[in-house]
């Protein structure tokens, strides 16, 4: 998925440096991704390790994660699944109504058949679910199939906070349910969908990373579309982009995010905490140094890199934009 702050592009550094920081096996260690949007990291450091626990409080996040880092074991009859779903008409539901293109709410955020197939695959999908016809780990994998399935197609620059104003080349693309192949690895993994600072204080393990949000963009408004998909409930769509209440997160609030991010350190029971931040940040890197200091023995790694961000055209294209990534290291 093109994703905000997604380390994708970072992920082999980031295991390079702890793996020079721990300096022992990973193999034995629980490490845990607290913000962990679509996964990248907690995905690249679960056959390394013996347990991921990933948590991010949006609920589209939830289900990649009971995706991507749940479930452990080949699901039979997945790619029968996957061929219904492809093989289904539209139908005109809440998406088709409330976000797609000759819906009553006159959004566009995909294209009239694209609407009306997630319609029909998310309703198919909860259909088998309530007639107990799948299990709960293969529930995940369809949803979030057909998740990254209708990204693809979306009408939008990037994010969900806006849609293109005519239906563009890859929006106007038939979707198609892509199975969202997970990697199979030993080891019982956790996911959660809580507050980053509520959980800090249930869990424990050995290395901790955090990548949370940087500047006031709120996810919960970034990608609300992704999780009116995967919840499907009823709710009155507000405003042009037909946003959901959504929640708000304090790290994207200048004002609070500096006592919310030391009251996490002081609560975490994690022997090294890994902190992904970069040079636009609502931190700078001062105040975080100073902040982990006081905690143990603090380090730091820095990398240049190119990230994207996508222009406001149809054409979804996409701008390099240098800049650095800064990771905090606390030895606790």
């Amino acid at each position: 998925m093109n994703y905000i702050g997604s380390k994708n592009k970072l992920s082999s550094w980031i295991v390079e440096v702890v793996e020079n920081t721990v300096q022992s096996s990973l193999s034995p260690l629980t490490f845990c991704d607290l913000f962990a949007g679509t996964g990248i990291v907690g995905r690249t450091f679960k056959p390394l390790v013996n347990k991921v626990i990933a948590n991010d409080v949006e609920f589209y996040s939830y289900v990649l994660l009971k995706n991507y880092i749940e479930n452990n074991q080949d699901i039979a009859s997945a790619e029968k699944y996957i061929e219904q779903l492809n093989n289904l008409k539209g139908i005109k539901g809440f998406i088709a109504e409330e976000y797609g293109e000759n819906g009553k709410a006159e959004r566009l955020f995909f294209s009239e058949e694209n609407a009306k197939k997630i319609d029909a695959c998310r309703q198919q999908i909860e259909s088998w679910k309530t007639r107990e016809e799948i299990s709960e780990n293969l529930y995940y994998f369809l949803l979030a199939s057909l998740l990254e399935s209708a990204d693809k197609v979306a009408n939008t620059a990037s994010v969900y906070g806006a849609y293109l104003k005519k239906i563009k080349n890859s929006a106007a693309k038939q979707m198609l349910i892509k199975p969202a192949v997970f990697l199979d690895a030993k080891g019982k993994h956790e996911v959660y969908q809580e507050d980053g600072n509520q959980l800090i204080q249930q869990i424990k393990g050995d290395v901790l990373y955090l990548d949370p949000p940087y500047n006031a963009r709120q996810y919960g408004a970034n990608y609300h579309l992704l999780t009116t998909i995967a919840k499907y409930d009823i709710f009155v769509p507000k405003g042009k982009t037909g946003l959901r209440d959504y929640y708000k997160s304090a790290y994207c609030r200048k004002n609070e995010v500096e006592k919310s991010f030391e009251a996490l350190i002081k609560d975490a029971q994690f022997s090294y905490i890994f902190l992904s931040y970069n040079n636009e940040g609502l931190m700078p890197p001062e105040t975080i140094k100073n902040i982990m200091s006081k905690y143990g023995e603090y380090s730091l790694e820095t990398k240049a890199y190119q990230r994207f961000k996508a222009d406001k055209t149809e054409n979804r294209n996409h701008k390099a934009l240098a800049t650095i990534e800064y990771l905090h290291i606390l030895k606790k």
